[in-house]
């Protein structure tokens, strides 16, 4: 009896064991075919994203967007004028170009004052009137904020040079050294250039001293090692957010601190080089080791962010932001986002790679590497940001090639993060003709000749907005325009674009719009080179459609198999294309085979992908 029991609960515990395995095994199936269809059918669920993370921000020229008032400059009262036009575009943020009261030696760089506007530019009430207007149509204003230098004929430095109370530190001053040639003259205290040219260094008869200026004399440097300094400045910024301003693009922040003196009051000397040259990285014949990208900028920039912070926090509304313009290494400029261990910089540290590293003879890989190497060094949870053109450099239809316009336009819309325009690039504006005899920039008058100064001068990419074909292309109704209007402004303007059934603008409306969708804002990025020329970029996002770029960067036809394509699905449907291109929108892409023309992009939807 006693072994019929056993064996009879041997049989039921193995009997149970079965059991338990199947149902286990069972289970395990059904989980994973509740996953399998779940990861094929739902969507992920998505984090909201601030107004700035994923917005098109457009850079307005003040001086050369739209004159008001008939004397041939800009003027806030123009910029209120065409809100519509950055409403039809798609723009959600403008940043303006320096507006403060300044001598214009540098265009508005040079500041006279930070509390007003200047005269030929408008008012306050004009200003309150922008911003009132703009935020009405749901556009974001950002202004150019320039603390690393103020003009000379600042208060601040008119009291520095008489060493009036807290005025005396607020710039770099030094003793200099006796000139053992002339007993009456003094030696810089160093031998740094000035990015436009000559010494660094100024005498000053008065204070009887020199004052530093990285860039023309009229440029004084602020003392940013003087924390009154630092919070004056910050005093400014919150003046201005007191006038509902949305954010700020800091300027020339690599020349924000320079290297400190030795004990006997002299400065380190930049090291020589053996080849002139004028770059972001050498002025003339000295390397700037000690007059940028030192390590003290950055705790400046990151006192600045927490009272940015603090006045968010304390003020309510949408996210004020800051913007920093620094052209520096890839390490450096990683630092204008913040510190590992949570320091906070800037949120849109602009990202000039595709100005620096890449030309019109770029190969499709050398793209795919500046976005790979953006993104390979970008601190995690931070906001990438694309940049092809400024006020500083040659326009992007210039720099490239016509054919080659929409095709950078949708790489700037279709990548992710912030997509910065210049003002014109919606259009395929090119660099405007100025002769040696109407150039006004300081930079091209003091280093250029009349045979050079097209090497130096950020004239050309600064000539008025082509809103006609009427006098002046729209600009202006002055007889003279401040910089002299393109000539190619009767075949290339705003109007014809937005009548003519394909165009640039067009498809910048076309790419603005695309923009909206959820694989874009938050997708996946595949990016490469299909061959030596062609580009691609794949967005996808489980649960949407799949958004595909390809670009021909090279001046001949070039014909590439989709099959290498990860996440697109044939056939796929045309969205966009090159105004040049055969393949209008609608167009259904079947065969693996594509040949594309010289500069032609399509972007292509696909099917979602359902699974990873």
């Amino acid at each position: 009896m006693h072994a019929e029991s056993a064996v009879n609960s041997g049989r039921t515990a193995r009997a149970v064991a079965v059991s338990v395995t199947v149902m286990a095994s069972l289970g395990l199936i059904a989980g994973g075919v509740t996953w399998a269809v779940l990861s094929r059918l739902s969507p992920p669920e998505l984090r909201p994203l601030d107004w700035w993370e994923h917005c098109v921000l457009y850079q307005i020229h003040v001086r050369s967007y739209k004159d008001s008032d008939g004397d041939g400059i800009g003027d806030l009262n123009g910029v209120a004028m065409r809100l519509d036009h950055l409403k039809d575009a798609g723009v959600k943020a403008v940043w303006l170009s320096p507006i403060f009261s300044s001598p214009q030696v540098d265009f508005g760089y040079d500041i006279s004052d930070y509390l007003e506007i200047h005269y030929e530019y408008g008012t306050m009430a004009d200003f309150d009137r922008l911003v009132a207007k703009a935020h009405s149509m749901g556009i974001k204003i950002l202004l150019d904020f320039v603390p690393n230098h103020s003009s000379s004929e600042h208060q601040y430095f008119k009291d520095s040079v008489k060493r009036v109370g807290e005025y005396a530190d607020y710039y770099v001053w030094a003793d200099g050294f006796p000139d053992p040639s002339n007993a009456s003259n003094r030696l810089p205290p160093s031998n740094w250039e000035s990015l436009f040219g000559g010494s660094m260094w100024e005498w000053n008869n008065v204070r009887k001293q020199f004052y530093l200026h990285q860039f023309t004399t009229g440029q004084p440097e602020f003392n940013l090692r003087n924390p009154v300094v630092v919070k004056k400045l910050e005093g400014i910024m919150k003046f201005w957010l007191d006038q509902g301003v949305d954010g700020f693009r800091l300027d020339a922040l690599p020349h924000l601190v320079e290297a400190p003196p030795d004990a006997t009051g002299r400065y380190p000397d930049n090291p020589e080089v053996p080849v002139k040259a004028f770059t972001h990285f050498q002025t003339g014949t000295t390397m700037q080791l000690y007059t940028k990208d030192r390590i003290e900028t950055y705790p400046v920039l990151y006192e600045w962010r927490d009272f940015l912070d603090q006045y968010n926090e304390e003020h309510g509304g949408d996210t004020r932001i800051f913007l920093s313009e620094g052209y520096a290494n890839i390490s450096m400029t990683m630092l204008y986002y913040g510190t590992e261990s949570g320091r906070r910089g800037a949120h849109v540290p602009f990202n000039f790679d595709f100005i620096t590293m890449i030309t019109n003879t770029s190969a499709a890989r050398d793209f795919a590497y500046v976005i790979d190497h953006w993104l390979t060094y970008m601190p995690f949870g931070m906001t990438a940001n694309w940049v092809f053109g400024n006020h500083d450099n040659n326009r992007m239809a210039s720099r490239f090639r016509d054919t080659m316009v929409d095709g950078l336009l949708a790489l700037d819309m279709m990548l992710p993060g912030v997509a910065i325009t210049y003002q014109g690039e919606e259009i395929g504006m090119r660099d405007g003709y100025v002769s040696w005899e109407d150039t006004v920039d300081v930079l091209a008058c003091n280093r250029g000749t009349p045979d050079t100064y097209l090497e130096f001068s950020r004239d050309p990419p600064r000539t008025p907005f082509h809103w006609d074909d009427s006098p002046n292309a729209g600009f202006s109704s002055a007889p003279k325009t401040w910089l002299p209007v393109g000539l190619d402004y009767r075949e290339l303007n705003l109007a014809k674009q937005k009548r003519d059934p394909i165009s640039h603008f067009k498809v910048y409306q076309k790419l603005t719009t695309l923009r909206n969708e959820k694989t874009l804002s938050h997708g996946r990025l595949e990016v490469g080179g299909l061959s030596l020329n062609t580009l691609y970029l794949v967005r996808h996002l489980r649960g949407h459609d799949t958004l595909v770029l390809l670009f021909n960067v090279g001046k001949a036809p070039d014909t590439v198999r989709l099959e290498r394509l990860p996440y697109l699905a044939l056939p796929a449907t045309v969205y966009t294309s090159s105004t040049h291109s055969m393949r209008r929108e609608g167009y259904r892409i079947y065969s693996q085979e594509l040949t594309l023309a010289d500069g032609e992009m399509l972007v292509l939807r696909g099917p979602p992908v359902t699974c990873y």
